[in-house]
Order: structure tokens, then sequence, then C-alpha cells
């Protein structure tokens, strides 16, 4: 009774059918050369399967589970193949080790611990994107947007954090060059994404209540480009949305198109009479404004000349790389290429009446990126995180479009997409830095003229203690203009003090040189930098007129002349002339009225 009918399939081998089929259901592993080897293996406990060079998979004959969970463990394997993880060619050579195995599968390397960790870190990041089956173990968060190489030479350095360390024997192969090229995973799995993007496309292009497949325009058409075969922006597109309304346009007088990063969605006027390649551009262009968030890095500036000074730069980098055709009339200097767009603004800026005249993509006089969502029937808008999307949209594209071969990118533009990748320092670290840099380190020294705190410990050995400088020597100081009119709020006044008095303190600096102003300037002397903090009495409450308090800094007889001179306001003041080292400190959305020379930084 205990023996198995004739015919009956194994519960293992029908469980792996069964979970291949699921993960070989979705599109963009079609095209890709793999199969199930359904002779079992013995592989290490907690190794589920091995993939090798060629594309077989074959699964641990001791592990059990269910046909969901075959089906995610079988995608994670294919998409080592697909992103080229099988190939020696694209491979660190330290990253490379002999297979201990033998020559399974035709493998004579083995991926390194760390490198392996990174490829799965990145696979298991993509492939939560795609939900197939699922998932059989606990997973770390996505490491962010680098990809392996990035990762192994962190890690390499740093240590493989110990939530991406899951097992000890590695779950793909690495074969020859040879073998590498004869069967070439990356373009089997480019094809099957591009083939999955026009069937998803085509679909999206079905009207639901007919059934009838719709008509795309010109700019869908271009949209749906970039998705399907341009992947530096695929992902981007992908998250954007088109908003084609002839009266959006009519009302907000855009002549071409404008965009929205917070939003999400470019408005374009459906009757600019562009063609398909330049209906590209067009879209390419408003997609970069949006990602490099141009609209916030204006600043201080003119919101409009430096609108124009990015369109200078975006448009260079697409003729550059080729993407459509540029419209005729938008902005382009081949003189003004490698230059990045604050250098542009400053070029520009000198000639406002005829910079005035020249015309972005929304019109004459009109800065193409609109800062909030404009009202059309519909959505009103998608609000998102923009960092983690733009960051990581470009982050990814900027990766795959270098995986792929597609062609050498603009160094600004990879330089810009790579800067996006790190996180800008805080406010404080960028401040001490400041500081490092401005305010020299009191020289201590050592003397037996007072006992050290420890002497009680050795009695008969005497211990010097470390002494400040005397007071014949010149001890480093700094000035501090505190704006205290109405409109600088006590919390805002106390998280700046308190930042400037604990660096200080840190470098010990004794005393500060502090002025107080509002409609006059209040001179306070040197203070302790205890004191700025703790016990200051703001005296005035009138408007702002910061120039006559760095005037008194800048004459007064006591303070050194090289002492640097720290601005702390919110912005609403004059406008201010300095001859000697200095910078601000403003909150976080706030901007000074003049074009500051010193560096600004932007409490949060």
């Amino acid at each position: 009774m205990g023996r198995k009918r004739s015919g009956t399939p194994d519960p293992w081998v029908y469980k792996m059918r069964a979970g291949w089929r699921l993960a070989r259901a979705n599109p963009i592993f079609v095209r890709l050369s793999s199969g199930l080897l359904e002779v079992p293996v013995s592989l290490p406990v907690g190794v589920w399967a091995i993939v090798g060079p060629s594309g077989g998979i074959s699964g641990n004959r001791n592990q059990h589970a269910e046909a969901d969970e075959w089906g995610w463990v079988f995608a994670h394997l294919m998409l080592h193949a697909g992103f080229g993880h099988l190939d020696p060619r694209g491979v660190p050579e330290r990253a490379l080790e002999r297979n201990l195995t033998g020559e399974w599968q035709g493998a004579p390397y083995q991926p390194n611990a760390i490198y392996r960790a990174a490829c799965c870190a990145v696979v298991d990041g993509y492939l939560s994107t795609l939900k197939i089956g699922r998932v059989p173990v606990d997973l770390p968060p996505s490491p962010g947007g680098s990809d392996e190489r990035a990762l192994t030479e962190r890690w390499w350095t740093d240590g493989v954090p110990e939530q991406y360390r899951r097992q000890n024997f590695p779950d793909f192969l690495i074969g020859t060059a040879e073998v590498a090229a004869e069967v070439d995973h990356r373009a089997g799995f480019a094809s099957g994404i591009a083939a999955a993007a026009r069937d998803a496309l085509a679909e999206a292009g079905r009207d639901v209540t007919s059934g009838q497949r719709k008509e795309l325009r010109a700019w869908d058409i271009a949209l749906n480009w970039f998705v399907s075969s341009y992947p530096l922006l695929g992902a981007l597109a992908a998250g954007m949305s088109v908003v084609a309304d002839a009266d959006v346009a009519r009302g907000w007088d855009i002549s071409i198109a404008a965009v929205n990063a917070e939003a999400a969605e470019i408005y374009i006027n459906p009757y600019a009479g562009l063609s398909g390649m330049e209906w590209r551009f067009v879209l390419a262009h408003e997609m970069l404004h949006a990602a490099l968030r141009h609209g916030e890095r204006a600043q201080w500036r003119d919101p409009y000349l430096f609108n124009v000074a990015c369109d200078y730069v975006v448009n260079g980098w697409l003729v550059e790389m080729g993407v459509g055709e540029l419209p005729q009339g938008l902005l382009y200097d081949p003189e003004l290429k490698g230059l990045s767009a604050e250098g542009i603004y400053d070029r520009i800026a000198g000639d406002l009446r005829r910079m005035r005249k020249l015309a972005t993509l929304r019109g004459r006089g009109r800065g193409d990126i609109v800062g909030e969502p404009l009202p059309h029937s519909g959505s009103p808008g998608r609000y998102i995180d923009l960092d983690d999307y733009y960051r990581g949209a470009l982050s990814q594209g900027l990766a795959y479009h270098l995986a792929g071969g597609r062609g050498l990118l603009p160094a600004g533009l990879e330089q810009e997409i790579r800067t996006l990748d790190q996180p800008p320092l805080p406010w404080d670290a960028q401040l001490a830095r400041w500081f490092d840099e401005f305010v020299p380190v009191v020289e201590r020294r050592r003397s037996y003229a007072r006992a050290s705190r420890r002497q009680s410990s050795t009695p008969d050995i005497p211990r010097p203690a470390w002494v400040r400088p005397d007071e014949s020597v010149r001890l480093p100081t700094f000035g501090v203009v505190l704006d205290t009119s109405g409109s600088m709020s006590a919390a805002l006044m106390g998280k700046g003090l308190g930042a400037i008095a604990a660096y200080a303190r840190a470098r010990d600096v004794p005393r500060a040189r502090v002025i107080f102003c509002d409609a006059a300037a209040y001179d306070a002397g040197y203070l302790p930098v205890d004191d700025i903090a703790a016990r200051v009495r703001v005296r005035g409450r009138g408007g702002t007129e910061l120039q006559p308090g760095i005037r008194l800094l800048e004459r007064a007889t006591d303070f050194p002349a090289d002492g640097p001179i720290l601005i702390i306001t919110d912005g609403r003041c004059d406008v201010v002339r300095i001859h000697r080292e200095h910078a601000y400190l403003i909150p976080a959305g706030a901007s000074l009225p003049f074009r500051p020379r010193g560096p600004v930084f932007r409490m949060r």
C-alpha cells in the first residue's frame, strides 16, 4: 500500500515544474536561454538551486517548498543570467574564484562571497518589483540605486552587512568568455524586456469600453519608445504621464510643453505640430528638467533665467546623445558645451533685456518648469517621494544604459546623475566643515606648571596637564551677525546659535564677537560661546538692516582682519556686501535677495 502508483509524478518534481511555469510565464524571461534540469543535485543546506553558465538550473533535492516559492527562486536565478552575472568578462578579477565543485556545468569559476552578495542584493531589489511567486526567506531592504560593481567596491572596503549574508555557497556559477559569447543571456533578457514593454503598451492603448485598440498619438509613441528602447530614461518615462489638453495649454500659455516634478506630469500643446522625433526630444527635455530638480536648484537666481540656462545644458546633452530631433527655435549653443547650468546663468545674467526675449518650450519669457500641478480633468496629480523616485529612476537607468553598451553619455549628465545618488550632507555637517576650514584650532601644549587631573593616581610620577596658550597669544575667534527682526522665530535663532556654540566649543574657541541687527546694529561684544545660545538677550525687533552690522565688524579695531563672519538670517533682509570670508545660515526653503559670495547653509 505504501508504494506509489506507476505514473504518479514525484511531488518534488511536480512542484518544481509548477514553479518553473510560474516564473517563465513572465514575458521578460521568454527569450532568455535557460532551462530546468529535473535531475536532482546535492547542494548545501540553504541553497535552493543553482544556475550554470549555459542557463541550466538545477534544484536541491533536499529542499522542499511550494510551487510559488520555487517560482520566486527560479526568477531570481534567471535574473542572475539576464544581468550578466554568469559572464566572466564583466566580473572584477579579484571576485573570481575557482569552482570548488569541479567543472560542474562547464563552470570553471564561482563568485567571491562579496561579489555574490552584491549580485543577490541587486537581483532581489529588481525582483521585488516583478511580483513573481512568494519570497521564501526574509529579505533585507534594497541597498539603493547602486549596481553590483559599485556595491562590491563598497563592501570590499567596509565589509558585507550582516543582513546580506545568506549562504556560504553561490547560487550561480561563472563560465568562460567563450561560453558567454556563445550564449548571450543579456541580449535575450533585453529582448524580452523590450517585447514585454511593447505588449504592455499595446494593451494600454486598447479602449476599455469597446475592446478596440485606439490609435496612439505622436507623443504617446515617443513616450513608449523610452520605456521599450532607451534604458537611461525608460524608468522615468514609465513613471510620468503626459497631459495633452488643449484647454490647459491655452490657459497656461504653453506653446509646446511644460513639466511639474511633484506631480510627475508633462503638459503639452497637442496642436504644436511636431513630428514624432521632435516629440521624443521634447519629452526627454522635460523629463531631465524634473529628474535633475532644476526647479529647486534656482535658489536665489532669477527663475526664468535659470530655466533658460538649464535649457541650454539639457538641449546640448540631447543633441550630443542623438535623442530625437531638436525642434526649430529651441535654445542651443555648441559654444556652451561642458558648462553647468550655474555657469551659463552667470554668463547670461548680465544681459537681461536680450535674454528675456528667448523662448523655452513653454514660450517667450515663461519657464517650462512649473511650480505646482496644473489643474486638468482627471487626476489632479500624483504626489510621490521625489528623492526616491527620481534618484532611483535615473541611477538604475544609467546602470542599464552603460551595461547594455548603448553609447557614451555627456560627462556633465553622467556626473549629475551620479551626484543625485549621493544624498547631500546635512546642514550641520556642512557648517562643521566651514568651521574646520576657516576657524583655526587652538594649539594646546603640555605644562608641568599645572598638574594633570590624573596626578592622584600616580603621586610619585609628575604628570603635565594640557593648557591653552597664554593670553598674549591671539586665540581664534569669529563674528556672528544675527538678524533679530520680527520675522525671525526664537526656534530658528536657537537652532542656529546652538550649532555655532557647539562647533566653537569643539574647536576650543573661547569667545565670539556678536552683533544683533534689525533697524539698527547692536554690538554685544565678545561673548563666551556657551552664552551665545544660553543667555543672550535679543534687543531689537524692528526691520532688517544687516549691512550696518557687517560694517561695524569690518571696521572694529579689536576684531581680527582675517576673522570669518557668520550671518544668521531668514532671508528677508537688505543686500549686503562683505569683504572677508563669510557664510550664511538660513532656514530650509528660504532664499537671499542677492547673489551670495560665501557658502549658504540651510537649517532643517
